[in-house]
């Protein structure tokens, strides 16, 4: 599982996710989608176009990953996660299928959740690429539309070392005559989607062309600053679905803007736990993910700050913990996943960085000692790692 153990877990080919398709009469045909690759922001865009659509009467299926609380949270429909005796009858229905072809854990849950898509009739479901995109297992359907949010330095040690070479395993998800949105226009990456789009004659529109958003436009459930990079790529999907017969109004698309966490059940997301000292916790782990919370830090009001931190081994925590408030009081902790950094390792780190603090190693823990140690109107921060966010009991 990739989630656990990381690369060794990547496999580099579709052919098992094309074979358990084909046994299962490629569920992946059976329903209209959207596909959505990116660094940052394809979660959080997948669940705002499935909350647009959600609100304009129509059958949403969602795909996400990883999951935080429950593996059920990676498969819903209209905000409904799938139950957990469908998981069991899946497996169980095809036991001996899944022997044979020994897929990978996300291999089987792409699978799972296309073939419960495609029985349920969906109207149209959003496909979250796990990681890259070329050879991602989501990389079997063929959309309305993709959009390909950001591209930043990420999984490196699989997508390549460079912004390019990272934006072109992305752009693997063009398809054939299929419109391809680009969420943000990129010096290093723009050259790439161009001539893999004239390729595949698939139409290209840079979203930032044609929608600037204002901080007071929409009423966002979602309240991260990021969020409003991702609404350009977002408004340009919902167009696209419109020029392909979808029926989706303004008000439905300000609706599902204002209600994405009520109608998608979103967690993670600049997620308020606490208000008194105001608590917030964010899944943000790359080095764009962490600069965007950074800055936000910066422009929520507070007197102290105390930061609770966990990461995984195969990020840059170098670059990442040099950009972290020097200012603020850290508790290291680690997740209990077997790519997580030791948090004794992760506190020398970031001592060498000039930051101050000390290891509490459960993220539980060292948030009852913060909140010991805040007063009111400081601020708690929790990140550095989904892991550590998907361990927060009040979550």
């Amino acid at each position: 599982m990739y989630q656990r153990v990381g690369k060794a877990a990547y496999k580099k080919n579709l052919d098992n996710t094309l074979a358990l398709c084909e046994a299962l009469g490629n569920p992946q045909d059976q329903f209209k989608s959207v596909h959505v690759a990116g660094t940052n922001g394809k979660g959080s865009s997948s669940h705002m176009i499935a909350a647009i659509l959600q609100s304009a009467g129509y059958q949403t299926g969602l795909y996400t990953s990883p999951h935080l609380k429950s593996f059920t949270e990676r498969i819903r429909i209209d905000g409904d996660e799938i139950s957990e005796q469908a998981v069991v009858d899946f497996v169980n229905d095809h036991k001996l299928l899944i022997q044979k072809i020994a897929p990978s854990f996300f291999e089987i849950t792409v699978v799972m959740a296309f073939d419960y898509f495609a029985k349920q009739g969906v109207d149209i479901a959003i496909v979250e690429v796990g990681l890259g995109g070329r050879l991602d297992s989501t990389n079997v359907i063929t959309p309305e539309v993709c959009l390909i949010t950001n591209i930043g330095l990420d999984h490196e040690e699989m997508l390549g070392p460079d912004l390019a070479s990272i934006a072109a395993e992305k752009a693997g998800i063009m398809k054939q005559g299929i419109p391809v949105i680009i969420g943000r226009r990129q010096a290093e990456t723009t050259e790439i989607f161009s001539m893999r789009s004239n390729e595949l004659n698939a139409p290209m529109i840079f979203a930032e062309d044609h929608y600037s958003i204002e901080n007071d436009q929409y009423d966002l459930q979602l309240k991260g600053n990021y969020q409003l990079l991702n609404i350009p790529g977002v408004l340009s999907v919902i167009e696209q679905l419109n020029n392909n017969g979808y029926e989706i109004g303004n008000d439905q698309i300000a609706y599902g803007l204002s209600h994405t966490i009520s109608l998608t059940n979103l967690k993670g997301r600049w997620q308020v736990l606490n208000a008194a000292p105001l608590t917030i916790c964010d899944t943000g782990h790359n080095l764009d993910g962490v600069n965007a919370v950074v800055d936000q830090l910066e422009k929520t009001p507070h007197d102290k700050l105390l930061i609770i931190w966990g990461m995984v081994d195969d990020k840059d925590s170098t670059n990442i913990l040099k950009i972290l408030p020097k200012d603020a009081y850290y508790y290291f902790c680690k997740a209990n996943v077997p790519r997580a950094k030791e948090a004794q390792l992760l506190y020398e780190e970031a001592k060498k960085m000039g930051l101050t603090g000390e290891v509490i190693a459960d993220v539980n823990e060292a948030i009852l000692e913060a909140r010991g140690r805040a007063k009111s109107n400081d601020l708690i921060f929790i990140g550095g790692s989904t892991f550590v966010v998907a361990e927060i009991n009040e979550l």
